[in-house]
């Protein structure tokens, strides 16, 4: 598909970010639908308590869905620019599977030493997951791709499997309570969540960002960027750390949410192109967009019980991928 004029592509894409900031917060277990929302928004809530589901749950759980949605999509286009590789995607590299097993020891910590946040201990064991991936092949010859994605199926295998055990071993309540935590959801949405989750991403951007122009020499080879004067193993590794640093963040207040890096650049890259400034913005966009209408779908498709994101986002992306590969 030939992409669309930069212009017009930028016109669908914000006019859909102010739909779904709009529609969405109108969705939700209770009873303040639409109509509700907008005279809280003109006037006075007709309720005390509207008030507080709409500033308190709703607004906060829909920004929080928009900031995952972007900084994923982010990363999974970042990775796959950088790696040239349509199937790269930042938990690739262990970071849900770091942030899964620092969430177990967490949790099933005995309450007396229980000094650590979940969200914290999972922030640690995914920054913990991508420095082991980096240890792995820092004696090998790491500038080659394939080694680095090589690595980071490794070590998620192996920090899965140790995080399964805990698991089967530990208290049955806790363990339930991790096994939903893995499985994606917004429902720790707060202004906590927000306040450590936006600076990460808006840093991780700007920085993205800046490295645009680098990182469409490398799309050409890895020869052909180093006679442009990128340094090439340089800026694999600070990209990479972005990624993580993004994804960790994101996972340590949501869980593990699949898919949404690897699927959204591919579509994304069929109306904008390859070039990493405008895949990145569209990317963005078009991934908060997403996560926010498959939380609508998880909080009101069955009644009275949540759907985690995950399981949403793995069953759409593995149909996407079917329908792709069929068409190729």
């Amino acid at each position: 598909m030939k992409p669309l004029n930069l212009n017009y592509s930028m016109l669908l894409l914000l006019s859909l970010v102010l739909g779904t900031f709009i529609l969405s917060i109108g969705y939700g277990v209770s009873e303040v639908d639409h109509f509700a929302v907008w005279q809280c928004i003109s006037s006075s809530c007709e309720k005390d308590i509207y008030q507080t589901i709409l500033y308190d749950i709703r607004f906060p759980r829909v920004l929080l869905g928009f900031l995952a949605g972007f900084g994923l999509a982010i990363a999974g286009a970042l990775m796959q620019n950088v790696t040239r590789n349509p199937l790269a995607d930042p938990y690739l590299f262990g970071i849900v599977a770091g942030a899964g097993l620092g969430a177990t020891l967490a949790s099933l910590l005995p309450a007396s030493i229980h000094f650590i946040s979940l969200p914290l201990a999972a922030f640690v064991g995914a920054l913990a997951a991508v420095a082991l991936v980096l240890t792995v092949i820092a004696n090998n010859n790491w500038r080659r791709v394939s080694h680095l994605l090589l690595a980071g199926v490794a070590v998620s295998f192996l920090l899965s499997s140790i995080t399964s055990f805990i698991l089967y071993m530990g208290e049955a309540f806790s363990s339930n309570r991790v096994i939903f935590w893995l499985m994606g959801s917004l429902a720790r949405a707060d202004s906590n969540a927000l306040m450590w989750i936006f600076p990460v991403i808006l840093i991780s951007t700007l920085i993205a960002f800046s490295l645009a122009r680098q990182l469409d020499a490398l799309l050409l080879s890895d020869e052909s960027a180093r006679t442009l004067g990128v340094k090439v193993a340089r800026l694999r590794i600070l990209v990479l750390v972005i990624c993580a640093a993004s994804t960790a963040v994101i996972v340590s207040y949501c869980g593990g949410i699949g898919f949404v890096g690897l699927m959204i650049p591919h579509i994304v890259r069929s109306f904008v192109g390859i070039t990493t400034a405008r895949l990145l913005i569209g990317s963005g966009l078009l991934g908060g967009c997403f996560l926010v209408w498959v939380d609508v779908i998880a909080r009101t498709a069955l009644d009275g019980q949540e759907i985690p994101i995950g399981v949403i986002t793995s069953a759409l992306g593995s149909v996407f991928f079917l329908l792709l590969m069929r068409k190729m």
